[in-house]
């Protein structure tokens, strides 16, 4: 499918929702999350995307957090020592995996969404850790990077992209040129600290105003705490013309994998999205530490609130 039916749901004011965690979800079913499970395990890959489906899910991202081919160099010294001690295919491997992610959601799709308008959104964040923005390289390196990934997505078949976990400004610029430059719709996901603002200090009226030439097709909050994006909402949505929404985390960081906890069940997650929806949110979703469940409860919420003709 296209993103026309989710953007004429959102053009329409009904709520659009994103699915929820896929690597803790990962772990949730007793695998490590270290390797994605794309290639060794493929079928708990596919049945994660098939179960938020169900859910309710309008769109699924592909489980291809942190893949790329700067996350494989990292490890090495540089790309000749890589060769020296990597074996074979890892200078490739990254885009192998893009496209298994890419291909694992689609046949989800086909296999469970009946009739469902269901997008796939390529799922990508900063190109160095997501929580250090004063790593990240120099804008017409990023702008290159992304681009790079932008065009394994766009030939895989993703409908739209998610550029999500994103802490500053300039990073969001330099991956909002490359999706243009590739020509998919493409949502922008920041991850707010406790006052709302981005973690470089800048603020989210900053970014809104700085991607607005470049047309995002929303503006997302998202891999923090409920009451961190609340606080972002609040400073994003007077401030953005476009359609914004979150999807926090629940649960704890636990490097190098997570703590689940039950302060926020599936029903208490749904009734805090109320605040949420009235704050102006067109997207929900869930990160870290959500479940199917937790989308099934938004889903509720969205039925009851604009159910379809």
């Amino acid at each position: 499918m296209s993103y026309a039916a989710i953007s004429k749901r959102l053009e329409r004011g009904q709520l659009v929702l994103l699915d929820g965690g896929i690597g803790t979800e990962i772990l949730r079913r007793d695998l490590t999350w270290a390797d994605h499970q794309l290639k060794s395990r493929p079928d708990v890959i596919r049945a994660i995307h098939a179960d938020y489906i169900r859910a309710g899910a309008d769109v699924i991202s592909t489980n291809t957090f942190q893949l790329s081919r700067r996350a494989f160099l990292n490890h090495f010294k540089g790309v000749e020592h890589l060769r020296h001690i990597g074996v074979a295919n890892l200078e490739t491997r990254w885009i192998e995996l893009l496209q298994a992610g890419v291909r694992l959601a689609q046949e989800a799709r086909r296999d469970t969404a009946e009739g469902r308008q269901v997008a796939i959104a390529g799922a990508m964040t900063t190109l160095e850790w997501c929580f250090r923005p004063d790593l990240a390289p120099h804008h017409e390196q990023a702008r290159a990077e992304y681009r790079e990934l932008i065009e394994v997505f766009a030939e895989a078949g993703c409908d739209l992209l998610l550029i999500e976990t994103v802490n500053s400004v300039p990073e969001a610029l330099a991956a909002a040129e490359a999706a243009r430059g590739v020509g998919l719709p493409f949502w922008i996901s920041f991850v707010p600290d406790q006052q709302g603002r981005l973690f470089s200090g800048e603020s989210l009226e900053q970014a809104t105003r700085a991607l607005a030439p470049l047309e995002p097709a929303a503006l997302l909050l998202n891999c923090a705490p409920p009451d961190d994006v609340t606080a972002g909402l609040r400073q994003l949505a007077p401030v953005c013309s476009g359609p914004t929404g979150v999807y926090p985390h629940v649960g704890r960081f636990d490097p190098p994998e997570w703590l689940f906890t039950d302060e926020y069940p599936a029903e208490r997650y749904a009734a805090i999205a109320r605040d949420w929806i009235a704050l102006g949110a067109g997207v929900l979703g869930g990160c870290c530490g959500t479940t199917p469940e937790h989308i099934a409860a938004l889903a509720r919420l969205r039925d009851a609130a604009t159910p379809d003709p």
